[in-house]
């Protein structure tokens, strides 16, 4: 399944249709979900880092049962902007949990996200350390997912 841009993924919705976002971790993947206006991203869930077959069938199953009509994922950048190693990595798994899981994708820049929302947890939330590693991964696909959407109103 092609990876689309975020204004042709949302004409492809269908009107009450979210959007997830996916923040694909070290250990864990986040999982947020728009508002059927698609207008807010909210963190959801995570799923732990496993086989993909296992992880698409847990976001398939969350997809259905939100009303999920594509995803949005992470795009790890370096930081000059160019498209190295992680970034294709990231691409690949993307388009493979897309057609595992029957949902068109696009990918969205995330660099530095995952800083953004550890600092403001420190810094806003004054969240210790074994908390933050418990919500970092969802907060982050929830920041990645507004700004596709913010980019894309």
């Amino acid at each position: 399944m092609p990876l689309f841009n975020i204004p042709e993924l949302r004409l492809a919705l269908r009107p009450g249709q979210r959007l997830m976002g996916i923040d694909p971790g070290q250990k864990t993947i986040g999982i947020a979900l728009s508002d059927v206006s698609l207008m807010l991203a909210s963190p959801c869930t995570t799923v732990r880092r496993r086989k993909l077959s296992l992880i698409a069938a847990e976001i398939g199953e969350l997809a259905r049962r939100h009303d999920v009509g594509a995803l949005v994922g992470g795009l790890p950048l370096s930081l000059d902007g160019s498209f190295g190693p992680a970034a294709q990595a990231a691409r690949d798994w993307m388009m493979n949990l897309s057609q595992q899981v029957g949902l068109p994708a696009a990918m969205w820049d995330e660099r530095l996200s995952s800083s953004a929302v550890n600092r403001m947890l420190i810094q806003d939330v004054d969240m210790t350390r074994q908390r933050r590693e418990q919500v970092v991964d969802k907060v982050a696909a929830a920041y990645i997912l507004q700004a596709a959407l913010d980019a894309s109103a």
